[in-house]
C-alpha cells in the first residue's frame, strides 16, 4: 500500500510471534536463513487487564515444572488463598498431555468447566487464559480443555524454552515468503500466485487431475494446503478424491471468529518505556496492541516519514467504534497523537474439527532478557481524543 507521503508500506494480518519452541517452523527458517538473523527478540511478554492487573514473563523460570510455578508465584493475579484453595487432582489433565488421547478424552469439555474444576482465580483466567485463547483465535468460551491442556504442555511443561519469542524484522513478504519462494525456485520448483484450483479427481493409472480456469495438469502427488474455506469448497467439487467419511469432516470444519487489523502511522513516537508487544484483557474487543519500530528495520523518523507505525489487533469485526476508547484508555499517553495513515484489514482464520476445540498453527516466537519497565505499572486513565484525524467514525 502507499502512504501519503509516496512511500510504500506492507499491511499485515497482525502480530505473530515466533517462539523458540516452534522447532518446525524455525528449523524451515533456517533454509533461507541459517542464523536467523531475521529474528529480533523482545524483552517481555507483558499483559494488562482493564483493572490494572499486570502480568510479565520476563522473570519466569524457563525450566519445567518451575515455569509453571514460577509463574503463579510471581503473577499478581495468583493470591496465597486463591493458591490454597485449587484443586490439583483436577489439575492432572494439564500435566499429562498425549496425542491424540487428550482430544479424545476432553475435546467435549469446555476449558471453563475444567478451570472450574481446579477453582483456578478469576483474576488470572480474565488475564493469562483469555489472552493465550484468543493467541490459539478462539473465542475464550469455545475452547475446549483438550486444547487448554495442549497450550499449557506447549508453553509450561513441554520444554525449557519459557515464554518470550522473537519477530520479524521486517514485513513478512520480505522476511520469509520472498526468500523461501526463490529457496524452492532454486530447486526447480515453480511458484504460481493467483492460479486458483476448482476441483481434483483421481486420475486412471494414478495421480491426479487438477483443475483450475487455465485448464487441467496431471500430477503424481498433491498437498492440500488451503484454508478452510478453500478447502471445503474444493473437497465438495471433488467427489473421487479421498473418500466419503473425509469429506464428511471436511465439511464440519469451522472457521474461527473473524478479527479485525488496524494499523496506525503517528506524528511522533508513541511513549519510549511501552512495550514493542502488549497482550490485553478486560478492554472489550481489543486483543493487543504492537510498535512496530521496536523491532521492523527502518530508517529514523524525519520530515515525510512516518515516527511511530504499530497495529492493535481485536477479535471481531465489531471492533473500531468500541476499540479505539479501549485503545486509548490503555495507551493514554498516545491519545493527543495524529494519525497519518490508517488502513484496517479483516480476517477469519483458522479452524475447528469439531466440537469445542480451536485447532489453529500458532503464531510462533521465542524469548530475551530482563524487563525494559516496571513490572506494575499505573493503572490506565481515560484519554480524550481531540484532533478528529484521531477519531474512529
Amino acid at each position: 500500500m502507499e502512504l501519503a507521503d509516496g512511500s510504500s508500506a506492507t499491511m499485515s494480518r497482525g502480530f505473530h510471534a515466533f517462539f523458540r519452541q516452534y522447532y518446525n517452523l524455525r528449523g524451515l527458517l533456517r533454509r533461507v536463513d541459517p542464523g536467523l538473523e531475521k529474528l529480533r527478540p523482545l524483552p517481555d511478554y507483558p499483559l494488562l487487564h482493564g483493572s490494572g492487573l499486570y502480568d510479565s514473563f520476563a522473570r519466569v523460570p524457563r525450566t519445567p515444572p518451575w515455569s509453571a510455578v514460577g509463574f503463579a508465584a510471581l503473577s499478581p493475579s495468583f493470591g496465597v488463598r486463591d493458591l490454597a484453595r485449587m484443586n490439583p487432582r483436577a489439575a492432572l489433565p494439564l500435566l499429562d498431555v498425549r496425542l491424540p488421547g487428550v482430544h479424545e478424552r476432553y475435546d467435549d469439555v469446555s476449558a471453563r468447566e475444567l478451570l472450574d474444576r481446579i477453582r483456578f482465580p478469576e483474576k488470572a483466567r480474565h488475564l493469562a487464559f483469555e489472552v493465550f485463547s484468543r493467541s490459539f483465535f478462539a473465542d475464550p468460551g469455545e475452547l475446549s480443555a483438550a486444547e487448554l491442556a495442549l497450550m499449557f504442555h506447549i508453553y509450561f511443561l513441554g520444554s525449557s524454552e519459557g515464554l518470550l519469542f522473537d519477530v520479524p524484522d521486517e514485513p513478512y513478504p520480505q522476511a520469509l515468503w520472498e526468500p523461501l519462494a526463490r529457496y524452492l525456485e532454486g530447486h526447480g520448483v515453480d511458484v504460481r500466485t493467483g492460479a486458483p484450483v476448482d476441483r481434483v479427481e483421481t486420475a486412471p493409472g494414478g495421480g491426479h487431475l487438477v483443475h483450475g480456469p487455465s485448464g487441467t495438469e496431471r500430477v503424481d502427488a498433491l498437498v492440500l494446503a488451503l484454508d478452510t474455506a478453500g478447502l471445503r469448497a474444493v473437497a465438495a467439487a471433488s467427489p473421487t478424491l479421498c473418500d466419503e467419511a473425509w469429506r464428511t469432516r471436511v465439511a464440519a470444519l469451522r472457521t474461527a471468529p473473524p478479527f479485525l487489523v488496524t494499523r496506525l502511522w503517528l506524528d511522533r513516537p508513541v511513549a519510549p518505556d511501552r512495550p514493542g508487544f502488549l497482550g490485553t484483557g478486560g478492554y472489550g474487543p481489543l486483543d493487543n496492541i504492537s510498535v512496530l519500530d521496536r523491532w521492523r528495520a527502518r530508517p529514523p523518523a524525519g520530515p515525510g516519514r512516518p515516527a511511530a507505525p504499530w497495529s492493535s489487533s481485536t477479535p471481531t469485526r465489531r471492533t473500531r467504534r468500541r476499540a479505539r476508547p479501549r485503545w486509548g484508555g490503555s495507551w493514554s499517553s498516545s491519545s493527543t497523537a495524529c494519525t497519518r495513515r490508517r488502513r484496517a484489514r479483516g480476517s477469519s482464520t483458522g479452524a475447528t474439527s469439531g466440537g469445542r476445540t480451536a485447532r489453529s498453527s500458532p503464531s510462533a516466537a521465542t524469548r530475551t532478557g530482563p524487563p525494559s519497565r516496571p513490572r506494575t505499572p499505573p493503572s490506565p486513565s481515560p484519554a480524550t481524543w481531540s484532533a478528529p484525524t484521531c477519531r474512529w467514525r
